[in-house]
């Protein structure tokens, strides 16, 4: 539950939404790590205007946390203070178009993979390979396997705090690696992707290759987050992480990935704090060992047991 130094009554203040407004709703089971704290306030909003309404008469002094398919996060075990969108239904349809695709930023990365290969568009495949969903690609210029969001985005609607409706193109976003530069308080709504006419069997095929280097490079089937720390310029995270020692590394039930020491894993009853700390400690003992600063790529949000940040 909440933690109670970080509870407040805005109950009475919140503007009215036609969507699903939860008070102290859970979030831990819903994220691929199954850990963390509540939602002080959840909204699940039932469409663009919605959510604008909602903002534009939310208190400024209220903040917002935005959640997706909570792949590659860590929920604190404290929760997250204020209000927390989830994007869901309503947010989530595909729509082809000749030289590309137009999707809400709910739909599941590998949903819009497959969505264009069906279509016989090529382009789109290295989603295929990435978990989560559109808007979280889009807040951290998402890649893998030869691809990244900047290489196929025509543009992206998004909402601001004030309820306002922006179409930006990729260059306005100045994407960069893992990094988009979204307005402050900016929300995604949904998004504009090239692709190109190609044949289904040979998207097909380059799909399949992506499944198969996931499933034999990866711990997929694990309660984990995906990649873990970005790679430092000239080199990869997880070979920095294999030399310092780190591969297999366990706090509390919290564990570094034998398979991938990029990837870190909850055994079964590992918190937030557990997973946090072993990742920091990771982070200490590669800087120590090879002088280089892993940064974190998972998210960690909220605050821990006690209100501390």
């Amino acid at each position: 539950m909440m933690a109670a130094a970080i509870r407040h009554d805005w109950r009475e203040t919140l503007p009215a939404a036609r969507g699903r407004v939860t008070f102290d709703a859970p979030l831990g089971a819903s994220t691929w790590f199954r850990v963390g704290g509540a939602a002080e306030y959840l909204l699940r909003p039932q469409d663009d205007d919605d959510l604008a309404r909602f903002l534009a008469a939310l208190s400024p002094e209220l903040p917002v946390t935005v959640i997706g398919a909570a792949s590659n996060l860590i929920i604190r075990d404290g929760g997250i203070p204020g209000i927390v969108i989830r994007l869901a239904r309503g947010f989530g349809d595909v729509a082809i178009e000749a030289d590309g695709l137009v999707a809400g930023a709910a739909a599941l990365d590998v949903t819009i993979a497959d969505h264009a290969a069906a279509a016989g568009l090529g382009g789109l495949e290295f989603l295929s390979g990435i978990p989560g969903s559109l808007g979280g690609a889009i807040a951290m210029n998402a890649g893998a396997y030869g691809g990244e969001i900047r290489d196929v985005l025509d543009w992206a609607e998004i909402v601001g705090r004030d309820g306002s409706i922006n179409r930006l193109s990729a260059a306005d976003l100045a994407l960069s690696y893992r990094h988009a530069t979204l307005p402050p308080g900016g929300i995604v709504l949904r998004v504009r992707l090239f692709a190109h006419p190609d044949e289904p069997v040979a998207i097909a095929a380059r799909m399949a290759a992506i499944k198969a280097n996931r499933e034999a490079s990866q711990p997929i089937r694990a309660r984990t987050g995906g990649s873990t720390f970005r790679n430092p310029d000239g080199h990869k995270a997880w070979q920095l992480i294999d030399q310092a020692g780190c591969r297999g590394m366990v706090i509390g039930d919290a564990q570094v990935s034998e398979k991938h020491c990029n990837f870190l894993i909850n055994r079964g009853a590992a918190t937030a704090a557990d997973l946090e700390a072993l990742g920091d400690a990771v982070r200490a003992r590669v800087l120590a060992e090879t002088g280089i600063e892993l940064r974190w790529e998972i998210r960690r949000l909220g605050v821990k047991p006690g209100g501390a940040r």
